[in-house]
Formats: C-alpha cells, sequence, structure tokens
C-alpha cells in the first residue's frame, strides 16, 4: 500500500504524482491542506506522519519519508522501470543537477513559508512578493535555459522520455505562470513544457487535475 499526502497545488507533489504516474504505480492521496488559514500541516496528526510539516510525504507499508527528489531515487531503485534517470552516468549527475537547480535554489525560497514570513515579518506587499518570487525563477530559470538550449536531443532533455528534470521542471513553470511571470525569455523550457503535458502522466499530475470538488 502507497500513500501520498498531497495538496493539489504544491509543485513538489505535483512532482512527485508524475513520478509515481510514469512509473504506473497506483497510490492512494491523502489530501494535506497547506494553504493559508488551513494550515494542515501543522496539525498533530499531519505532524506524527512528517515532524518537518512539508508535503510531500509518502508513506509505503506503514513506513514514511518526505522531500520529493528523496522519493524519486526510491522509485527509480524499487520500480526500475520506465527509468526516470538517464542510462548513461554523466547524464544522470546532469539531470540530478538540473533538477537540484529548482529543487534547492528556486522552490524554497518561494515556498509558502517563506512568502508569509516577507509578509508578516518584514512587511513586504503583494507587489514586493511577487518580484521576488519572479527574480528566484528567473535567476535558476536563466541557468537552465542555457543547458537546456545546447541539449539537442529528441523531445526531452536526455532523449525521448521525461526524466527527473523534466518532472521537476514543468510544475516550476506553473507556478510562474500562476504569478503571472513573463516566460519569454525562456522558449527551450517551454518547448520542454509542451511536449511533457501531452503525456498522459503530466496531465493526470496536474493541479487542475486534483483540485478538490
Amino acid at each position: 500500500m502507497i500513500r501520498l499526502y498531497d495538496y493539489w497545488r504544491s509543485s513538489a507533489a505535483y512532482r512527485v504524482r508524475i513520478a509515481l504516474n510514469i512509473k504506473g504505480v497506483s497510490y492512494e492521496q491523502v489530501p494535506v491542506n497547506i494553504a493559508p488559514g488551513a494550515d494542515e500541516q501543522r496539525s498533530a496528526e499531519y505532524r506524527a506522519v512528517n515532524p518537518q510539516m512539508r508535503v510531500p510525504s509518502l508513506e509505503v507499508d506503514g513506513l514514511r519519508a518526505g522531500q520529493s527528489t528523496a522519493i524519486f531515487e526510491w522509485l527509480e531503485e524499487t520500480y526500475p522501470d520506465p527509468a526516470i534517470l538517464p542510462a548513461d552516468p554523466w547524464e544522470r549527475l546532469q539531470a540530478r543537477s538540473f533538477t537540484n537547480t529548482i529543487a534547492c535554489d528556486i522552490h524554497p525560497l518561494n515556498n509558502l513559508a517563506v512568502l508569509s514570513t516577507l509578509r508578516g515579518e518584514f512587511g513586504a506587499d503583494d507587489a514586493a512578493v511577487t518580484r521576488w518570487y519572479h527574480d528566484w525563477i528567473r535567476r535558476g530559470f536563466e541557468a537552465l535555459e542555457s543547458f537546456a538550449a545546447g541539449q539537442g536531443k529528441g523531445g526531452f532533455l536526455f532523449g525521448d522520455a521525461p526524466t527527473i528534470a523534466e518532472i521537476t521542471l514543468i510544475p516550476q513553470i506553473a507556478n510562474a505562470r500562476r504569478f503571472d511571470m513573463d516566460l519569454s525569455d525562456f522558449p527551450t523550457l517551454l518547448e520542454l513544457d509542451r511536449n511533457c503535458l501531452e503525456l498522459d502522466a503530466f496531465k493526470k499530475a496536474s493541479p487542475q487535475a486534483n483540485k478538490p470538488a
């Protein structure tokens, strides 16, 4: 039994939904409403699941772990086919580097906890928060666009199928659009987005497909 503690608009949870779908792994979704005002991640019940009070969390036969990129690695080790890491060791390094640019450099500075702190403790208004949000995405996307533009292999970064790189990229692009960011400077990333969103694994994982009724 696999359970995914999930929030429909969380980009980190979105990543894991994509990876599970690509792998064809069945799972039960357990919604955790992390929206400001609901804050279900702070409840004693959820803190027992994940002391970090973040989503996603994966539960497998009663064992629990968080962190989306760690979950990617477990999925690849446990369900190796189809692969979400390239076969070549150097390309695996590149895929992980691409992924970590988003998961370690962009996303942590733009998550709800940081944005709430900017507003509550530093008095940032909505315009300032949006500038902050765009700035950190832009810094990361400039580097990712430079790398992606030099790949030119199939419809995806490392051939004819998406890897952890695209799995992490597409939710971040969705976040940028939600904050009305102009992405025209990143045509290669947008092409990857178009290619991925044609695949059922990405469609079924999207926030729109998982939004509560």
